[in-house]
């Protein structure tokens, strides 16, 4: 198989968008409801959830928190186009690739890679697809309770809270977008989550991971549109004939 480092590096990028796909306390399977079908024209950016900034006080923590969690909980379904910067010892300088992004709650979500090589990560909450095309190869993993287990996955199947789960510094608080730093509480695959704030709406306009290795992997939003009625499709891989198909081990991730 060729390098397919930018399609495994969306998993520890979906790490920082699952808060994306946190619920109301609890979530449920239940599909949303359709919505009814868009226009040309791109969907309004979100009202905001406040009308002032707050100061740059020892709550601002706090204040934004709360802000991006309230803007999520009444989310069902991301669209966006994305920007990604992977920066290793390998590559100081950043290797970027773009694609566009979909998620839905609980634990939906397709990355399509598109620049500089299309590659395709794709799950419906119960099986996840790592699918290179050039190499007619497919990955497969069952996504069980177990490998989901981890306090930013909870937030991929539609539940867990913030607070409860990351210890939360602000590390910018002024307009037009505060910086967050995550911390999980409890043992992960990676150190921190930061999070780009838009201040005056909640939306988290860009991430960062840095993994356990030293790894930053840095993403950057466009044209977000929300709860525009995905078909469930959009969440489901069929290989075509003649691709191979490895299944891997979720006790080995």
């Amino acid at each position: 198989m060729r390098d397919a480092k930018p399609a495994f590096c969306a998993l520890a990028v979906v790490l920082c968008l699952g808060i994306a796909s946190a619920s109301a306390a609890g979530g449920d399977d239940t599909p949303a409801a359709p919505a009814p079908k868009p226009g040309p024209a791109l969907v309004p950016a979100a009202k905001p959830v406040a009308a002032t900034q707050p100061p740059v006080t020892a709550d601002c923590a706090a204040t934004f928190t709360a802000r991006v969690q309230a803007r999520y909980d009444h989310m069902r379904e991301l669209e966006a186009r994305f920007t990604q910067r992977i920066m290793s010892a390998l590559s100081p300088g950043g290797d970027v690739t773009t694609g566009r992004v979909a998620l839905a709650k609980p634990g939906r979500m397709r990355w399509s890679y598109e620049t500089p090589e299309p590659s395709l990560v794709v799950s419906d909450g119960r099986t996840l697809w790592i699918y290179d095309p050039a190499a007619r190869e497919a990955q497969k993993l069952t996504v069980g309770e177990q490998f989901l287990s981890g306090a930013a996955f909870q937030f991929l199947l539609g539940t867990g809270r913030i607070a409860d789960a990351f210890s939360v510094r602000a590390d910018r608080c002024d307009a037009p977008r505060a910086l967050l730093t995550l911390t999980p509480k409890a043992d992960a695959t990676y150190q921190t989550l930061e999070l780009g704030i838009d201040t005056a709406t909640g939306e988290a306009r860009s991430t960062a991971v840095l993994d356990l290795f030293g790894n930053r992997t840095e993403v950057e939003f466009s044209e977000l549109r929300y709860d525009r009625g995905l078909d469930s499709s959009t969440f489901r891989f069929t290989p075509e004939p003649g691709v191979r198909v490895i299944e891997l081990d979720p006790a080995a991730n």
